[in-house]
């Protein structure tokens, strides 16, 4: 009979390590023509770290191709509008982070119109669909709500590792509340807009009386009786935001239906291409004894 871990899939979430990495990391760290490699660096630091930990028999990465041509901007144009787009250096760094995963011989989810998110929560679908328990890898909130029965999301960085009902005693929300909270409160990260006076405290007493967004305003009448502070006001921004918060939904919902090439849940990690291990880290490494730096990274996952 399969372990545990045998029927447990890992599916770690990039983009935040990167950026972490990135923004974190001196980019004094150069590459062999004088690129910095703080991110790749950083990254490559984190899964050997967490391949040391986990020690994982089945796990994927998804990586951001979308980043601004996701389906959501077909939906609302300022979805990440905020954000700056980014720079060519970084751009280099990314994936020069998809080709050290490949060269690992670990699955890579990346698709044009989907994000990282979209890709994991599919996965996701389908591993349990096969029997398999989910461990999704990131500090991104909107990945909570991936959580089923039996799943865990782990944000690696602070060493926290939430079921169900730690996501709950977190955000005040259950895992599948976390888009009608997220609707709610609106999302500065993503750009999406939320409803005037409602907070994290606010929108966590509204969804523990209604389920979701759709009850909410199927009840909105009620509002102006339950008790808190400013109820009428409250029912008033709701009212006159219906159309705002819906779409706000339809952004902050991942796709779970998402196209990601192979999903079959069952990956184990596949043979080392050497080859390309050493072209990577011998573009990357350059002085300070960089080079041992980087093979020592390594010898956790070669």
């Amino acid at each position: 009979m399969a372990g545990r871990e045998e029927r447990t899939i890992y599916l770690v979430d990039a983009s935040i390590y990167i950026f972490r990495s990135w923004f974190s990391l001196p980019d004094t760290l150069m590459a062999s023509d004088g690129a910095p490699v703080n991110a790749v660096y950083g990254f490559m630091r984190f899964l050997t770290e967490f391949f040391e930990n986990a020690r994982p028999s089945n796990v994927m990465v998804a990586f951001d191709q979308s980043l601004t041509t996701s389906f959501r901007n077909e939906i609302y144009p300022d979805y990440k509008a905020n954000r700056d787009p980014a720079p060519p250096e970084l751009k280099v760094q990314l994936k020069a982070c998809e080709r050290l995963v490949e060269s690992l011989g670990i699955s890579c989810l990346k698709h044009p119109r989907f994000e990282a998110d979209d890709l994991i929560a599919s996965v996701a679908v389908l591993a349990r669909e096969n029997g398999y328990r989910v461990v999704v890898v990131s500090g991104d909130k909107d990945l909570s709500q991936v959580v089923h029965e039996g799943d865990l999301w782990w944000d690696y960085a602070r060493n926290r590792k939430l079921d169900m009902q730690g996501v709950y005693e977190l955000f005040g929300v259950w895992p599948n509340q976390i888009k009608d909270f997220l609707a709610l409160v609106g999302d500065a990260v993503d750009n999406i807009p939320g409803v005037p006076g409602i907070g994290p405290k606010t929108a966590s007493r509204l969804l523990r009386v209604y389920k979701d967004v759709d009850q909410l305003y199927e009840r909105l009448e009620e509002v102006p009786r339950l008790g808190v502070r400013g109820a009428a006001r409250l029912a008033r921004e709701l009212g006159e935001r219906r159309e705002s918060v819906m779409l706000a939904r339809r952004l902050t919902a991942l796709a779970c239906d998402a196209p990601a090439g192979d999903q079959s849940p069952h990956h184990r990690i596949e043979a080392v291409d050497r080859a390309t291990l050493d072209e990577l880290l011998a573009w990357m490494a350059r002085g300070e004894g960089y080079v041992d730096r980087i093979r020592s990274a390594c010898s956790a996952l070669v």
